[in-house]
C-alpha cells in the first residue's frame, strides 16, 4: 500500500505595490494640500500684522501730514511723536504702573495657582472634587460681573484707589485658568519620580521644589504669558478702581482725548509703546509656549 505526500501549499502571491500613477496622484495631492495650508496661513499672517504695520507706520507720520493722507508713508519720520508721548502725556508713570502690576499679579497669581495645582493633581483627599469644580467655575464666570462687589471690598479694606487692590483682583483673576493648566502637567508626571525622591529621604516640600516643579516649566511659561497678555492689555479694572495716579497704560492711552480733538500721531506713538512689550516677550518666549501648548500630545 503506498501513500502520497501532498505538498504544501503554496504561500500566498504577496500583494503588488500599488500603481506608479496612483502613488503619483497621490503625492501631488498631498503637495498641494501642503501649498494651499501654507498659503492659508501666510494670508492670515498677512492680515494679523497689517494692523501692527500701519500703526507703526503711522506713529512716524506728523499729525497735519496723518490728516491729509491716513494711508501714506512718512516723508520724513517723525520720532519726536515718541518723545513726546512718553514725556508731555506722562508715558513714562504709566509704563511703570503696568510693570509693577502685571509682573506683581503674575507671581502672586502663579505662586498660590502652581501650589494649588500639585495638591489637587498628586494628593487625593475629602472634598478634592469640590475645590477643583470651585476653581473651574472660575473660567465659566466673568470677574467683570463681580465688579460691584470687588469694588466694594476693596472700599471696605481700604484699597480702592491703590496698587496693591489692583493686584490683588488681578491675581485672583488668573488663579482658575492657572489651576486648571498646571493641575493637567502635574497629573502626567510619574509616580516613580516622587517614589524614588521619597526613598532617598526627601520631604514633600523638597519633592515639591527640587523633582516637581522643574518638570512643569513650559507649562508655568505657557501661564504667565497668557497672563501677562490679559493683564498688560486690560482697560476696565484700572479705570474703576485706581485712581489717575495709578493708571496703567492702556487707559493712560484716553489723555490723548480731549474736548478739543484727538492728537492721531501721539496716539498712535503710544500704542506703539503699549504694544512693544508684548511683541518682544513672546518672540523670545515662542519656543516656550510651543513646548508648553504640545507638551502630552501622543503620550
Amino acid at each position: 500500500m503506498t501513500t502520497t505526500l501532498e505538498s504544501p501549499a503554496p504561500p500566498p502571491a504577496a500583494a503588488s505595490a500599488p500603481p506608479r500613477p496612483r502613488r503619483a496622484r497621490r503625492g501631488a495631492r498631498e503637495l498641494l494640500g501642503g501649498a494651499a495650508v501654507q498659503l492659508l496661513l501666510w494670508g492670515y499672517a498677512a492680515v494679523a500684522l497689517a494692523p501692527l504695520l500701519l500703526m507703526l507706520i503711522s506713529s512716524l507720520r506728523p499729525e497735519a501730514e496723518l490728516r491729509q493722507d491716513p494711508l501714506g508713508l512718512p516723508v520724513r519720520p517723525a520720532l519726536e511723536n515718541y518723545t513726546t508721548a512718553w514725556t508731555q502725556a506722562n508715558f513714562s508713570g504709566y509704563f511703570m504702573n503696568s510693570v509693577v502690576v502685571t509682573v506683581s499679579s503674575i507671581l502672586l497669581g502663579t505662586s498660590v495657582s502652581v501650589l494649588a495645582a500639585y495638591a489637587l493633581a498628586r494628593f487625593r483627599f475629602f472634598g478634592d472634587a469640590l475645590l477643583t469644580a470651585f476653581f473651574m467655575a472660575g473660567l465659566m464666570i466673568p470677574i467683570r460681573l463681580g465688579v460691584v462687589p470687588v469694588f466694594y471690598l476693596l472700599d471696605n479694606l481700604g484699597l480702592l484707589d491703590s496698587q496693591l487692590g489692583l493686584i490683588c483682583v488681578y491675581a485672583a483673576s488668573g488663579v482658575p485658568f492657572s489651576v486648571f493648566v498646571l493641575t493637567a502637567f502635574f497629573r502626567q508626571l510619574p509616580v516613580e519620580l516622587e517614589e524614588a525622591a521619597r526613598i532617598d529621604g526627601a520631604g514633600e516640600f523638597r519633592v515639591f521644589g527640587r523633582i516637581m516643579l522643574p518638570l512643569v516649566r513650559p507649562a508655568l511659561a505657557t501661564v504667565m504669558l497668557f497672563q501677562f497678555i490679559d493683564l498688560w492689555n486690560d482697560f476696565f479694572f484700572p479705570l474703576v478702581l485706581v485712581d489717575r495716579e495709578h493708571y496703567t497704560l492702556p487707559v493712560g492711552l484716553t489723555t490723548f482725548f480731549t474736548e478739543y480733538g484727538l492728537n492721531q500721531s501721539l496716539l498712535y506713538a503710544g500704542l506703539v509703546i503699549t504694544t512693544a512689550p508684548l511683541v518682544v516677550l513672546f518672540l523670545i518666549a515662542t519656543r516656550q509656549i510651543m513646548t508648553g501648548l504640545t507638551a502630552g500630545i501622543g503620550r
